[in-house]
């Protein structure tokens, strides 16, 4: 079993940046690759990052790419997603993902 729980979605103007976060409980965090998705109304949920149980292998969507950067702090348990140079494009919600485990989701909405 894995818990996740998302943090730090919000709205911002599009240019601007934001931090998303998960945080894990259950299962060894440390052992387990853990990405992210996103879903805009409408539309099919989409995979954005992943990243690998020791950070050495990271990957991005085309759409994200050279915008976001994923990465994990073992030690504390979470996994983060820098936005920069958002676009309206981008407005979605976010989850963490590992495996067929989800998180509840944030919400993620930029203005143009």
């Amino acid at each position: 079993q894995v818990q996740l729980v998302e943090s730090g979605g919000g709205l911002v103007q599009a240019g601007g940046s934001l931090r998303l976060s998960c945080a894990a409980s259950g299962r060894s965090f440390s052992s387990i690759d853990m990405g992210w998705f996103r879903q805009a109304p409408g539309k099919e949920r989409e995979f954005v990052a992943s990243i690998g149980w020791n950070s050495r292998s990271t990957s991005y969507a085309d759409s994200v790419r050279g915008r976001f950067t994923i990465s994990r702090d073992n030690a504390k348990n979470t996994v983060h997603l820098q936005m920069n140079s958002l676009k309206p494009d981008d407005t979605a919600v976010y989850y963490c993902n590992h495996a067929s485990y989800w998180g509840q989701g944030t919400q993620v909405t930029v203005s143009s």
